[in-house]
């Protein structure tokens, strides 16, 4: 009997070890596969993050590309108010520029524009100037806008409402420090990269404002604008004063309140809609001149006289070349990214990293 259950169990038992034998295949199998499928699928999602990467950097290679131009870890500015040479950090000295020169409430990306602007315009005058400039010996720039404005932080926080420096100036380092080491070229050449407040729909040629014409500063469309303070001005003065302010500079001509209409006469107006020349009785005036004798916003000017008083209309602020601020705002506000802004008002620029 004992015999009868011994060969029962030892029956039961490789009936046991033979189901599992041909289970264990089936399982082992199912582990691998299961097993592979984690790795194809890891293998995949490695691929794509792979190549994701490769895009990502083959923008950015596109965007920013490598320089040999190292940046200088401190700079020399003349400070107009105290007449002395500071030894300021380059990239503090940066804020402190787009603080002054922009307002701070101004879009992210505008802000970021006018920190690569500010730092290749701060470049240009280290090479330019190495040993100073003619008006400020000893510094390539200072902190007026003769050079481009600059304030100090605790300046910035006098001159502003109390809550401004908690409000905006993260903000502003932050367009700095996000565009740390870019700067503008062209030609594999540092430009110098004029700016202005508003152009009034439309920038200038170099050459219609200044000497020289220069192949990124091209006259191109500025249509987002409308929000600018000063897009449109105007002073008003008597007639007869007007016309003492001319011939104090101009001479004894022949004008008279009643024959302005006739011996005014508009001249050479530029591809941005500017006023080059007018004709004063014959004598041939630049739009610069009458901007400066009569301290007017813009060149885009008109006459209007009313009775006794002549009024000076005009559009933009500033000279026109190069960037216009508002404008960078604008298209900030449209969706450009500040790397557009800049293609966009420097023409046939390129972005580059320095070392």
């Amino acid at each position: 009997m004992k015999g009868l259950i011994f060969l029962l169990n030892r029956l039961i038992y490789a009936l046991l070890i033979f189901i599992m034998l041909l289970a264990i295949p089936n399982l082992s199998l199912s582990f691998l596969e299961s097993k592979m499928n984690v790795n194809n699928a890891s293998t995949e999602a490695e691929d794509k993050i792979y190549d994701n990467s490769k895009n990502i950097s083959k923008k950015n290679e596109e965007l920013l590309k490598k320089s040999s131009i190292e940046e200088p870890e401190l700079i020399k500015v003349y400070n107009t108010k105290t007449k002395e040479i500071m030894v300021i950090d380059f990239e503090e000295y940066i804020k402190g520029v787009v603080a002054s020169e922009m307002p701070a409430e101004f879009s992210s990306e505008a802000l970021k524009a006018q920190a690569v602007s500010a730092r290749t315009y701060l470049l240009y005058r280290l090479k330019k100037y190495p040993n100073g400039h003619p008006d400020h010996p000893g510094a390539p720039v200072c902190t007026d806008i003769h050079c481009q404005a600059w304030h100090s932080r605790d300046d910035l926080i006098a001159l502003h409402d109390e809550g401004w420096y908690e409000q905006y100036w993260g903000k502003i380092e932050s367009a700095v420090t996000s565009t740390k080491g870019q700067i503008l070229t062209y030609d594999n050449k540092i430009i110098e990269p004029l700016f202005h407040s508003t152009s009034g729909g439309r920038t200038e040629n170099s050459e219609d404002v200044f000497s020289a014409p220069v192949p990124y500063l091209r006259s191109v469309e500025s249509p987002y604008e409308d929000e600018a303070p000063r897009m449109h001005g105007s002073i008003k003065l008597n007639v007869d004063d007007f016309i003492s302010k001319i011939k104090s500079v101009y001479g004894d001509l022949n004008i008279s309140r009643n024959n302005l209409g006739e011996k005014i006469i508009l001249g050479e107006v530029s591809e941005g809609g500017k006023i080059k020349t007018i004709y004063i009785d014959d004598r041939e005036v630049s739009g610069r001149e009458i901007r400066s004798l009569f301290n007017l916003n813009s060149t885009n000017f008109n006459f209007i006289q009313s009775g006794n008083e002549i009024e000076i209309v005009t559009t933009g602020y500033g000279h026109g070349v190069g960037m216009s601020q508002w404008g960078a705002e604008g298209m900030a506000d449209e969706g450009y990214d500040y790397t557009e802004i800049l293609k966009h008002y420097y023409t046939g620029i390129e972005i580059v990293s320095m070392k």
